[in-house]
């Protein structure tokens, strides 16, 4: 049993020692190869093919993220609550709309994209537009949230909401007052997740948003993503350093809202307890 247990502690070791050394590895080799090549004319307003900027880029993400979570967040939230607090046990809705969402967060993002492609951009033609990716972002990150919402809500102790109903609270102020500030943390967490997927999607957004080098500035106006503009960079092959200086941001980016989750996490779990 000792050799067992030893083994086995070793093997986790391990793994934990390979994964942190690739994270290690990753993060480091961007970075020596992306700062060095980070200059003022990134940043410019305009895109042109001498300074290739990432300022549009980036407007373009915050906005897509935005327009994407106002559309998703209340549907996914309000489904996790249903599915939780008012459906029965036992009820095929119920199963149906879980085996949907869990078929959904399969899905390759490309299937998305061809999804968008040929039913936003081209059926109802929305052409390639913020409109249609936003959409197509919407229903990838969907799964993500309804799924974070019902597990946070299932995590909430019964005796909590047990306890509401025997000093006479209804059903809609115990959700708001008693269950929704445990659940928070847990539902937090799935938002910033998706808000993580939609900046680092590639394939979805290419078929649907575009890839035009200027800011949007309306719902039917195409443009591209930070990650979309690093693909397009490298698969150019001309402006190689300039994809590896947007890896970078991309990377800060991706720092930032892991280190506003936790933060945020902390804050509300903290605010709840005292």
């Amino acid at each position: 049993m000792k050799t067992k247990s030893g083994i086995m502690r070793l093997l986790i070791k391990a793994s934990a020692f390979i994964t942190f050394a690739a994270l290690f590895f990753i993060i480091a080799y961007i970075i020596i190869n992306g700062m060095p090549n980070l200059k003022p004319s990134l940043f410019a307003l305009e895109y042109t093919t001498t300074n290739v900027s990432m300022f549009p880029s980036i407007i373009n993400t915050i906005l897509l993220v935005l327009l994407t979570l106002i559309i998703a967040t209340p549907i996914g939230v309000f489904t996790g609550f249903y599915l939780v607090e008012y459906a029965k046990r036992g009820n095929k809705l119920v199963e149906v709309i879980r085996i949907t969402t869990e078929t959904l967060s399969g899905i390759p993002s490309i299937v998305y994209g061809l999804f968008g492609m040929l039913f936003f951009v081209y059926r109802l033609e929305f052409s390639y537009s913020l409109l249609a990716g936003t959409l197509t972002a919407a229903i990838m990150v969907l799964p993500v949230i309804i799924r974070s919402t019902e597990e946070a809500l299932m995590a909430v102790d019964d005796s909590l909401r047990e306890a509401s109903f025997g000093l006479g609270a209804g059903k809609l102020r115990t959700i708001f007052r008693v269950v929704l500030p445990v659940a928070m943390p847990g539902i937090l967490s799935g938002i910033i997740l998706s808000i993580g997927r939609i900046v680092g999607e590639t394939a979805a957004l290419m078929y649907t948003l575009g890839t035009a080098t200027k800011m949007i500035n309306g719902f039917f106006s195409s443009g591209r993503t930070l990650s979309l503009h690093m693909y397009v960079l490298s698969s150019e092959g001309l402006f190689v350093k300039e994809a590896y200086a947007t890896g970078v941001i991309l990377l800060l980016i991706v720092l930032l809202i892991n280190g506003l989750s936790t933060y945020l996490s902390n804050k509300l779990t903290k605010g709840r307890l005292d």
